[in-house]
């Protein structure tokens, strides 16, 4: 039996979610919920919001995490549309980095989603989080014999 990889010796590509559920900027927040909800997503990555940098306007891409919309909605913001709250300092990872990477980004900017981008075009191909590195943590530690509560002595309850 071979020892698992560790999450640094995989790469991101290999647990992240392919294809991007993407919305326009000026999409309500109403319907950005329905959007997660019925994909079964956290985040929707918001495709051209258009940023002034210098003298000309810039096309960036944009994402909008289930977080960003419980704050709108307890301040009571669910009739503004998604540019309006949508993080425009996104945070990329390339599909071939190693989740190490990724987990050092997340770290880093304190966030649990990374838009997953392909090497050569910096076009968005997917999105990890920090559940999917979860689950490759997870997956190691039960190849491994690792169990629930064998830190401290005790003996998991599988029951």
């Amino acid at each position: 039996m071979t020892e698992p990889a560790p999450p640094g010796g995989t790469a991101v590509s290999a647990v992240m979610h392919r294809g991007v559920i993407a919305c326009p900027p000026q999409t309500p927040l109403s319907e950005v919920a329905a959007l997660m909800a019925g994909n079964g997503v956290h985040s929707v990555v918001v495709e051209g919001l258009a940023r002034r940098r210098g003298a000309e306007d810039e096309l960036v891409w944009g994402i909008v995490s289930d977080t960003d919309l419980m704050r709108a909605a307890a301040a009571g913001d669910l009739d503004v549309e998604v540019d309006q709250v949508a993080a425009t300092e996104m945070v990329t990872v390339d599909a071939d980095a190693s989740v190490e990477r990724a987990m050092q980004l997340m770290g880093e900017h304190e966030i649990s989603h990374l838009v997953v981008v392909a090497p050569l075009s910096g076009e968005p191909v997917g999105v990890v989080s920090t559940l999917d590195v979860a689950a490759l943590i997870g997956a190691a530690g039960e190849s491994a014999g690792v169990v629930a509560g064998a830190h401290d002595g005790r003996e998991a309850n599988h029951g």
